[in-house]
């Protein structure tokens, strides 16, 4: 087996072949594999028909799993570590668009980083396509090293230091979702609202990424009506095309991002007619950042 990493779009997107991630790595083709992820940030991995349980082995050798917020509902898969992103339901059917979930996962239309609304955020997210529609349903992956690295210098000064609350209710309800009525108690003791800072630091190469997405709500310490203000310049400055890699999905995709220094977010498709079937697992982080 030799792995060949092959840029896609400069240092932040990688395609990786070569492998077969169903079956047994060795140190080395990890090592390789590993480093091409840090080295870029979006890892893609072609024509890997791989199971939940072999998803599950590949990303646990990244570190330990997240469990799913919503483990506690019934849902097309039953192990708590994968997310099930789709629009099927338990009964193999097509969810109705008013349903529950839809109107759950319409909040993965937003730029965001997984988990940013735990108090120790996520890694890294690998997203498996199982079924894919025949157009529309891309996801989109955001740069925000680049997109920090483009901001003027009073800018980053400026940034430097400050803290934004996050919260899963929140970006919830920006698309209609009502999580206090709709949430679990347990789903709400598990995801309080919780500081992160505005700008990160790679442990592994030093370089400083911006940290937003739609899970942040406000920014501490700041009127609140200005700091709605500059968190919506900061998400549009870092959805200019130049930062963006748009992920047209094939059967058998895999592809894993650092949610460390990538935003992301899935675009919408004809969901009432099309099938679209996506199997996440989530590495969690490593300590808080703030």
């Amino acid at each position: 087996m030799s792995v060949q990493v092959t840029s896609v779009k400069g240092d932040f997107v990688a395609r990786i072949s070569g492998v077969d991630l169903g079956g047994p790595l060795d140190q080395r083709i990890f090592d390789n594999i590993e480093a091409a992820f840090e080295a870029h940030g979006v890892a893609i991995f072609p024509d890997q028909n791989i199971t939940d349980d072999q998803q599950i082995a590949f990303s646990k050798r990244f570190g330990d799993l997240e469990p799913s917020v919503r483990r506690h509902r019934e849902r097309s898969v039953s192990n708590p570590y994968i997310s099930d992103i789709s629009n099927i339901g338990p009964d193999g059917n097509l969810l109705p668009e008013n349903a529950e979930a839809m109107s759950y996962n319409r909040g993965n239309q937003l730029w965001h980083s997984d988990s940013s609304f735990k108090r120790t955020p996520s890694k890294a997210s690998l997203l498996s396509a199982r079924e894919v529609p025949p157009d529309a349903g891309e996801t989109e992956f955001c740069d925000m090293r680049a997109a920090w690295d483009a901001l003027a210098p009073y800018m980053q000064a400026r940034l430097d230091g400050l803290v934004a609350e996050h919260s899963l209710a929140y970006s919830r309800a920006s698309m209609g979702y009502d999580a206090g009525e709709t949430f679990f108690d347990i789903e709400k003791a598990e995801v309080p609202p919780v500081p992160q800072t505005l700008a990160r630091i790679s442990p592994v190469n030093g370089r400083k990424s911006l940290y937003v997405g739609s899970h942040a709500a406000y920014i501490r310490d700041m009127d609140r009506g200005e700091g709605r203000a500059l968190l919506d310049e900061l998400l549009a400055h870092a959805a200019n095309d130049k930062f963006v890699y748009v992920h047209k999905w094939s059967v058998g995709d895999l592809v894993m991002w650092d949610n460390r220094c990538v935003n992301h977010r899935g675009r919408p498709w004809d969901s009432q007619r099309y099938r679209r079937v996506m199997r996440r697992t989530t590495v969690a982080g490593d300590a808080p950042t703030v």
